[in-house]
C-alpha cells in the first residue's frame, strides 16, 4: 500500500472514528490527507474497503449472498474499480421492498442483530408499502462524523447555530443534520417544519437568534423569504451566512440558487442523493466556495452509470448515479440505483478537494422526466427557465396534455403583486417573455397563462408541480371511442 493510503485518517473497516476529534483552527480540511490526496491513491484504498463491505455483507446478509451467488459475483474478485463495477449486479428499491416483503421488517439485507438498531425510519408508503431503514449504533456515530465533516467543508464551524427548518419524522434530512450539527459542536436549533403558522414563528426566531447555517429544502426557503417580508422583515437582516440544502432540486438550480441568494445575501449550498443512503450529505455535498455537488467517495462510492446497462459513463456525460456505502454495517447498499440524474466531472476544484463532482447537482428523477413531441424534458429546467426571470411569483404548475394526437405543453405561472398591479399589457409582456425563454431552454413551443399571486400554496417539504393530464385524456377517449388507445 502507497503512503499516502497508510497516512489515510481513521480508515478502518468497521468504521472506528475518535468522536472528540476536529481539525485545528484555520484548517480548510476535516481530513486533510483524505479530501486532497491524489484520487489514484484514494482508489487504491477503495477498491480494499470495497472487497472489505462486500465480504462483510456476503457473510452476514442472504440477500446479498444469494443475488452474488446467481449473478456469479464473490467479493474475492474485486481486485480493481473496474471489476467491482463489472462483476457486482446492481440492485433496485424494487429489489429491496421484495427483501422486506420476505423478511419484514428490515428485509433480509439487515446484517446486524436486531437487538442493536438504534434508529428507525422510512419512507412514507403513500403508494405502497413504505420501506423501513434500521440504522445501528455504530453506523449513526459514523453518520454524525461524516455529517460534520462535510459541515466543516461548508465552512460551519463549532459555536455556530444551525437552524434546522425541516420536518423531524420519517425525513431523513433533519435528522442527519440535527446529528452532524452536534457532533460538530455547534448550536443545533431542530426548529422544525409543517405545523400552521410555523413559518411566521421561524422568521420571528431566524430574526431574533440571527444564526449562521440554515437547512431546509430550496422551495421552503424561498417561502420562508415570501413569509418574512409578509411579517415586514427583511431576510438580509437574519445574518445568515451559510445555506444548505437537499430533499429536491433547486440549490444547483442557477435560477433557484440565485433567488435564494439575492433574498437571503448567503452561500446557497447543495447536498443530496436517496433516502436508502441517507442521510443525505454522506454522499454528494458541495463545499465552500464551490458549486454543484462533490462526491466524497471515501464515505460512499458514486458511479455514474448508463441507465440501461448499469455500466460507468465517462466524465463530462449524463447518467444515473449508482452508490454503495463504504461505512454502513446494519443495512449497507451495494451497488444501488438511484433512479435520478446527473452529469459528472472530474475537473479541479475551487475548493482543492480531489473528489468528482455534480457541477449542476441532481436534475431529478429519470422516471420525474416527461416527453412532449420527442423531447425528453425534466422539471427543474423549467424551474431554471422561470426563476431567472423578473416579475416571476415563485410557483408555477406544469400541466401536461394531449390536444386530438399532439401533446401539449402549458405553464401556468404566477405573477408578482407588482406586475399583476400594472395592468393587462405589462401581463402580455411577461407572458410573452416566459413563452420566450422556456422555448430556448427547452427548444419546444409551450402554452403560457399568467396566474394570480398566491394562487397555488407554498410548500415546507418537496415541491410538487407537474400535472400530468394525458391519462386522464386516454381513459376518456375509451369512453367516447371504445378501443381508443
Amino acid at each position: 500500500m502507497s503512503q499516502g493510503v497508510a497516512a489515510m485518517e481513521s480508515w478502518s473497516w468497521p468504521p472506528r472514528y475518535d468522536h472528540s476529534y476536529r481539525p485545528a483552527d484555520g484548517s480548510r480540511y476535516w481530513f486533510p490527507v483524505r479530501e486532497t490526496m491524489a484520487p489514484e491513491e484514494r482508489n487504491q484504498a477503495i477498491v480494499q474497503r470495497l472487497r472489505e463491505v462486500c465480504d462483510y455483507a456476503y457473510h452476514h446478509s442472504a440477500f446479498y449472498r444469494a443475488k452474488w451467488d446467481q449473478a456469479g459475483f464473490h467479493p474475492s474478485q474485486i481486485r480493481s474499480l473496474e471489476e467491482f463495477e463489472r462483476r457486482c449486479p446492481v440492485i433496485t428499491k424494487a429489489d429491496l421492498r421484495v427483501a422486506q416483503h420476505r423478511a419484514p421488517p428490515f428485509g433480509d439485507y439487515l446484517c446486524i442483530p436486531d437487538s442493536e438498531i438504534f434508529h428507525l425510519h422510512g419512507t412514507s408508503g403513500t403508494t405502497g408499502r413504505p420501506t423501513a431503514f434500521a440504522i445501528g449504533r455504530d453506523d449513526w456515530q459514523n453518520i454524525a462524523n461524516a455529517h460534520a465533516r462535510i459541515m466543516w467543508g461548508m465552512g460551519i464551524r463549532p459555536g455556530d447555530i444551525v437552524f434546522v427548518a425541516a420536518i423531524f419524522s420519517l425525513y431523513m434530512g433533519s435528522w442527519g443534520t440535527l446529528a452532524g450539527a452536534e457532533r460538530l459542536g455547534a448550536k443545533a436549533f431542530p426548529f422544525g417544519a409543517g405545523a400552521p403558522g410555523m413559518s411566521a414563528r421561524a422568521v420571528q426566531w431566524l430574526s431574533m437568534m440571527k444564526p449562521q447555517a440554515f437547512y431546509s429544502t430550496p422551495s421552503y426557503a424561498l417561502y420562508l423569504a415570501e413569509t418574512a417580508k409578509k411579517e415586514g422583515l427583511n431576510p438580509v437582516d437574519f445574518g445568515i451566512q451559510r445555506m444548505f440544502f437537499s430533499g429536491e432540486p433547486g440549490a444547483s438550480v442557477p435560477g433557484v440558487r440565485d433567488r435564494i441568494k439575492d433574498a437571503y445575501r448567503a452561500e446557497v449550498l447543495d447536498c443530496g442523493s436517496m433516502a436508502e443512503m441517507s442521510p443525505f450529505m454522506n454522499v454528494a455535498a458541495s463545499a465552500e466556495s464551490s458549486t454543484g455537488m462533490l462526491c466524497w467517495q471515501d464515505v460512499c462510492y458514486t458511479e455514474v452509470c448508463d441507465p440501461q446497462t448499469f455500466a460507468r459513463v465517462p466524465y463530462g456525460q449524463r447518467g444515473t448515479p449508482v452508490y454503495t456505502h463504504l461505512e454502513r454495517t446494519s443495512q449497507p447498499m451495494i451497488r444501488l440505483v438511484s433512479g435520478d440524474l446527473a452529469l459528472w466531472t472530474n475537473d479541479k476544484t475551487s475548493c482543492g478537494r480531489t473528489y468528482p463532482s455534480l457541477p449542476q447537482g441532481i436534475f431529478g428523477r429519470i422516471d420525474d422526466m416527461f416527453t412532449i413531441r420527442g423531447e425528453n424534458v425534466y422539471p427543474s429546467e423549467i424551474d431554471s427557465a422561470l426563476s431567472k426571470l423578473a416579475d416571476y411569483g415563485g410557483e408555477h404548475r406544469i400541466v401536461i396534455s394531449r390536444e386530438g394526437h399532439m401533446d401539449e405543453l402549458l405553464l401556468r405561472v404566477e405573477a408578482t403583486s407588482d406586475l399583476a398591479a400594472r395592468g393587462a399589457a405589462a401581463l402580455d409582456a411577461f407572458k410573452s417573455r416566459v413563452s420566450t425563454s422556456v422555448q430556448t431552454m427547452l427548444g419546444l413551443r409551450t402554452l403560457v397563462e399568467v396566474v394570480q399571486p398566491g394562487t397555488y400554496p407554498r410548500t415546507d417539504f418537496k415541491a410538487r408541480r407537474v400535472i400530468d393530464d394525458r391519462e386522464v385524456f386516454k381513459q376518456m377517449a375509451k369512453r367516447v371511442t371504445p378501443g381508443a388507445a
